[in-house]
């Protein structure tokens, strides 16, 4: 077990002299490691409250690099290091908080090539990441390694904790055998998070880490801990045991190594390329295109079908949001050939304009008040009021 030096024993001092912690506890917390994966929202305060802590070793591994909209949450990062990769950046942060820890970063994207040689040089593995693809690929390496992994996620106002693999514990296989549909999937990125909450999650992250660095047993093992911001409390919900059929740590597994889990998943582990294909390039109108039509005086009607609040921060002039009552989540791009006649007024024609479907509204032929939708969609459009 590590010692600890004179110095270490003043810094450390207030948790030495908890009971259930305790010199022992301290030692053994310095002759740990932890990977965090992710120098994100969950990441970045997770690492600071280790490397307070005095972890021994602490892993930093994320591919992506520090952008403005990170800072409001991200807190290892600040303005003078956006720019810089996030790994770089919470490494020299958390280094100056303490300057007695080791830390290794991983300027990389986890996939399943490098994914076991790394997580294998780690005693604790955390889950701070925002891709359902990525979270298969650890809960899977940890299991085929023998590692707890803690987890945690946030969005919105809401976050949620477990720790996978503890003792017997559940993976996140034994609770979700199959990935959920990719378009069921949302990140920070696009709906939204205050910063928070993720600070909130992460800390607890920490913290169940540092619990099983020192010898104690982590609280969320085979619980799942629900955060809710915006009504203030915290509920725990008894998760199932581990699975005798589960695919990767049932008695007969059928996963023995890792496989393609953007394949499995159907999703991308990253948010760099989006590959999203709606619409046909000819059925899509370009910046360039719609400043023509502006430019030329050409009659049309553009409709935002974004949410309330994303029009309320900014929308191109002329534009009209579409009414709270009619709005869905699937929002298509129409193209209207100029021969087409889809208003009641024989004298307007359009260019372009954005709509979005809804399954409440009626099927209604054109020129009744519903536009014509282009045959490529499958459901009937909304009225435009």
């Amino acid at each position: 077990m590590a010692q600890l030096s004179v110095e270490e024993v003043g810094r450390y001092g207030r948790q030495l002299i908890l009971p259930e912690w305790g010199r022992r506890g301290q030692e053994s917390v310095k002759g740990n490691s932890v990977l965090i994966v992710g120098v994100g929202g969950l990441g970045c305060p997770c690492a600071l409250y280790l490397a307070a802590a005095g972890i021994g070793r602490l892993g930093l591994l994320d591919y992506d690099r520090v952008e403005l909209s990170n800072l409001h949450r991200q807190v290892l990062h600040c303005e003078n290091r956006v720019g810089v990769a996030k790994s770089e950046s919470g490494r020299d942060a958390v280094k100056g908080l303490n300057s007695h820890i080791s830390v290794t970063t991983h300027t990389v994207l986890l996939d399943s090539s490098n994914a076991l040689s790394i997580l294998s040089q780690y005693d604790i593995i955390v889950d701070a990441t925002d891709n359902v693809a990525t979270r298969y690929l650890l809960n899977d390496g940890c299991v085929l390694l023998g590692k707890p992994l803690v987890s945690g996620s946030a969005l919105r106002f809401e976050g949620q904790l477990t720790v996978y693999g503890w003792r017997g514990g559940p993976c996140y296989r034994c609770l979700f055998p199959s990935p959920p549909p990719p378009a069921s999937v949302t990140n920070c990125s696009e709906g939204g998070v205050l910063g928070v909450v993720p600070g909130v999650i992460g800390s607890l992250q920490a913290l169940e880490a540092l619990k099983i660095a020192s010898g104690m047993e982590p609280l969320y093992s085979q619980q799942l801990l629900l955060f809710d911001a915006l009504g203030g409390g915290f509920r725990t919900i008894r998760l199932r045991p581990r699975q005798p059929q589960c695919a990767v740590c049932g008695e007969n597994p059928s996963i023995t190594a890792l496989i393609d889990y953007e394949l499995f998943c159907g999703s991308r582990a990253d948010d760099k390329d989006k590959r999203v294909d709606i619409l046909d390039p000819e059925l899509r109108v370009s910046p360039q295109e719609y400043s023509e039509v502006v430019s030329g005086g050409k009659p049309h009607l553009l409709l935002d079908v974004r949410e309330e609040v994303e029009y309320q921060i900014c929308h191109l002039p002329h534009s009209r949001s579409i009414l709270p009552q009619f709005r869905s989540t699937t929002c298509v791009c129409l193209y209207i050939r100029k021969s087409e006649q889809v208003l009641p007024e024989p004298h307007v024609t359009f260019q372009t304009f954005l709509c979005a479907t809804s399954k409440m509204a009626p099927w209604m032929p054109p020129g009744s008040g519903y536009w014509k939708p282009h045959p490529q969609l499958m459901t009937p459009p909304i009225p435009c009021l």
